[in-house]
């Protein structure tokens, strides 16, 4: 072994080294400080040992000490084909979903994965921290292999100016806020055989939001933003879902999530804010979309200015009430005062409360159902159509992010959405029945 790959070997099993210890014996907060110098390089298998990557075998679970592994229990098989093939010949699968977890700071990575088998088809899914999808059904045919690169935002609680995030109980233990990178593997036959990490410099989208927009811990509960992350170009745009169960507009600022958001925002980073449906049933003299509301959607909008990032306002998505066989507004009053502040900002508007309205008349009140878990919250494939709908929003926006979607992305008409039949995304293991917070 010479001695530039023996450095780059030792820098590497150095770097993980040192971030395990950095959680055995400091606290989280630490993380923040810590840098990744060198990118993180992973083989996976029984193969002999490639020069400049770290060999994971597949009985290595993972543990703060060691600072990678197979995450939350799940198991997967190990198989060899070939000693002369590098990283391609070996690779780990499983029948079922499994995950791969990587102790880093807070921040912005590139992860790249390559698929395939020597011998045999590979079909892999791949979603990452809180069920975010990154891609799905990449197929391999025997022989052949693919690398997919994705852009994945991690985060902490703890505020670099001060203080941390007043987290809600269902986001203790949950994968988004945690000081590691997790990713999920899935399909009929997920074939990892290597994965590179760096560090990455994007664009970011950051969603403040509720139930309706919030990564959803659960299946069958899903929501647009957890599906956006699938349609833009890696490396150039991330997604930041900050959004949460239960939140208004006026708890998403006083719980420190938008000091959290700030402390973090750069120069042309975006913020989109869609509130409304919890800001529906707050109470007092100061509640109503022309209040607290609006007071707070003026101090996100004007946070994101002084920070030269750009809000992007998002009316909230209707719920599935009809009457007469139509969707019918039962945000009142929220999606018009959403509108007007757009207007008189000069704030770019997706108006996905009509856009969403659309979707659902065009499903009727019986076929809408399978958009849906309850009247308010969608299941996988009404958060996909909900995220295409945001997306035909971006581009009718005009926003410059339009130049960093997928290349060929088929136009999207809300009035003709997606047959349910051709939807397929493999459901993540874990299952919930208890509904999220929000109406």
């Amino acid at each position: 072994m010479n001695k530039s790959v023996l450095l780059t070997r030792t820098l590497i099993v150095a770097a993980v080294t040192v971030m395990g210890m950095l959680v055995m014996a400091t606290p989280a907060g630490a993380l923040r400080a810590a840098q990744m110098h060198v990118p993180l390089k992973f083989q996976f298998g029984p193969a002999p040992h490639v020069p400049g990557y770290i060999r994971v075998l597949p009985n290595m679970a993972y543990t703060p000490a060691r600072g990678y592994g197979f995450d939350l229990g799940f198991k997967v098989k190990g198989v060899h084909r070939s000693n002369a093939a590098g990283v391609r010949g070996a690779f780990v699968t499983s029948h079922k979903p499994f995950f791969f977890s990587v102790q880093l700071p807070s921040g912005n990575y590139n992860v790249s994965v390559t698929l395939g088998d020597l011998n045999g088809k590979s079909v892999t899914t791949v979603k990452a921290e809180q069920r975010r999808l990154m891609f799905k059904k990449v197929v391999t045919t025997a022989g052949k292999f693919v690398t997919r690169t994705f852009t994945v935002n991690t985060r902490i609680p703890e505020i670099s100016t001060g203080g941390k995030v007043h987290l809600k109980p269902r986001e203790i233990g949950a994968l988004d806020w945690d000081n590691k990178l997790t990713i999920e593997f899935s399909n009929t036959r997920p074939c990892l055989c290597a994965m590179t990490i760096t560090k990455a410099h994007p664009v970011t989208i950051f969603i403040a939001g509720d139930s309706t927009d919030t990564d959803q811990r659960f299946e069958p509960w899903c929501s647009w933003g957890q599906m956006i992350t699938r349609f833009f170009v890696p490396r150039h745009v991330v997604v930041a879902n900050y959004a949460e169960d239960g939140e208004s507009a006026n708890s998403f600022i006083w719980e420190n999530r938008l000091n959290k958001v700030m402390s973090v925002i750069r120069p042309g980073d975006y913020l989109f804010i869609e509130f409304g449906h919890n800001d529906q049933h707050e109470r007092g003299k100061n509640a109503g979309p022309k209040n607290e509301y609006r007071k707070s959607i003026l101090t996100m909008i004007a946070d994101a200015r002084a920070h030269h990032a750009i809000p992007v306002l998002v009316t909230p998505m209707a719920r599935r009430l009809y009457r007469h066989g139509k969707i019918y507004n039962s945000l009142v009053g929220f999606p018009i005062e959403m509108r007007l502040i757009a207007k008189q900002q000069h704030v770019p508007l997706i108006d996905l409360n009509a856009m969403s309205t659309i979707f659902f008349n065009k499903l009727g009140p019986d076929e809408s159902k399978v958009a849906f878990v309850d009247r308010t919250h969608n299941d996988d494939y009404g958060a996909y159509e909900i995220a295409k709908c945001v997306v035909l929003g971006i581009q009718k926006a005009h926003l410059p992010l339009t130049a960093f979607l997928r290349p060929g992305l088929k136009p999207f008409n809300p009035a003709h959405p997606d047959p349910v039949s051709s939807f397929h995304i493999p459901p993540d293991p874990q299952y919930s029945t208890v509904k999220p917070s929000g109406w």
